[in-house]
């Protein structure tokens, strides 16, 4: 390899530092502190001032509610790809059935336990 196939490499090196130079430049060119009189800093929102601090506290119950949520939802993703592969895997001599019913039954059984804990009423 000669010097001359690392060119390409090279341009689009330079052509990245030189992009992001450019970006930080027009930043500071054209952002909010180069304009006299305005407020500084501040955060802006629809043109609006704030009218709260900006600090929302919600309830660990939408967290809690959320990492089932994200939970289950994997456990979906990873029950379509058996079900749309089972029969070919049962074609194939495959024993899928078993390790899938196993999965379920950890599944129906996290489920349960949540539904008896009470993860899921929102009144508590």
């Amino acid at each position: 390899m000669t010097l001359l196939d690392y060119l390409p490499v090279l341009i689009q090196i330079l052509l990245a530092i030189g992009m992001g130079f450019g970006i930080l430049f027009a930043s500071h060119l054209f952002g909010q502190r180069a304009i006299a009189g305005k407020i500084k800093d501040s955060p802006y929102e629809c043109g609006l001032a704030s009218e709260s601090k900006g600090e929302t506290k919600y309830s660990v119950k939408f967290y809690i509610t959320a990492m089932l949520f994200i939970l289950f939802d994997i456990d979906v993703v990873f029950l379509i790809p058996w079900v749309l592969t089972h029969r070919d895997l049962v074609a194939a001599g495959i024993p899928i059935l078993g390790p899938m019913l196993f999965f379920t039954f950890v599944l129906v059984a996290g489920l349960v336990y949540e539904l008896k804990s009470g993860a899921l009423e929102w009144e508590k």
